[in-house]
């Protein structure tokens, strides 16, 4: 899940990784098969596909369920047939929530993912409701022990991103869709290792949120989406002050 701030919610996820390693596997499997399947499985030929592998081995997913879901993607081993789809609906407080989803069912995905909302004080929007409020960027975080400012920015810059941000703890780098691969080969050569590299929806506005019931019911909503089988990322445009949730 993304909101104000995907720095502190990936330190939160990644504490978490353990409890939830089955379900991080599958949805980089997922990711694995769909990158072999449109770009090939060669990852010299396919920087998508590079860039999971990378996921998959900061994760310690083991090479053999990389190889299997890569053959599943090209054809050599027999296996299911996924979909990429996007759900858009409201957390409370008027928080838009965008749910990405990876399924072999969508009609399994789509009963678990407005179940979810209905039960955690939210509603499915339909298609394109939040469109305006988002835009689709690659992004890129680095604790700030990894490297340095100038050194980032002379390689980032350099290979194609649009922005860098120094967030003090962390660096963040935002890429247009088509310079996302240019600069996760560029950091991958240069050996700067990211917490968290992956196309995702970046808010236009943030919606700040004052109320600590209310705070905590949007972090409930946004982690159950996130534990749910077939999805793969949640991203919302929430503004929530980490002591709330205290």
């Amino acid at each position: 899940m993304s909101g104000h701030s995907k720095w502190a919610t990936t330190k939160r996820h990644k504490a978490a990784v353990d409890a939830k390693r089955g379900k991080l596997f599958s949805v980089i499997s997922k990711e694995l098969t769909i990158c072999a399947r449109d770009g090939g499985g060669d990852p010299e030929f396919n920087t998508r596909l590079r860039t999971v592998i990378l996921k998959a081995k900061a994760a310690n997913m083991p090479n053999e369920n990389v190889d299997k879901a890569i053959k599943k993607g090209t054809g050599e081993l027999p296996g299911l047939v996924y979909e990429e789809l996007v759900y858009e609906g409201y957390a409370p407080g008027g928080v838009g929530v965008i749910v990405e989803v990876t399924t072999d069912n969508k009609n399994r995905s789509a009963s678990d993912v407005r179940s979810t909302f209905t039960k955690n004080h939210g509603n499915l929007a339909g298609a394109g409701a939040l469109a305006f409020n988002f835009q689709k960027k690659g992004q890129f975080l680095i604790s700030a022990d990894k490297t340095t400012e100038d050194a980032l920015m002379e390689v980032a810059l350099e290979a194609g991103a649009e922005d860098i941000r120094n967030e003090g703890d962390h660096f963040e780098v935002i890429t247009e869709l088509s310079e996302f691969d240019a600069v996760a080969k560029a950091l991958e050569e240069k050996a700067i290792e990211c917490e968290s590299s992956e196309i995702v929806y970046l808010p236009n506005t943030l919606v700040p949120i004052t109320d600590a019931d209310v705070a905590k019911q949007i972090i409930r909503l946004t982690e159950a989406l996130d534990d749910l089988e077939d999805v793969k990322a949640v991203h919302a445009n929430y503004d929530i002050d980490e002591k709330l949730l205290s």
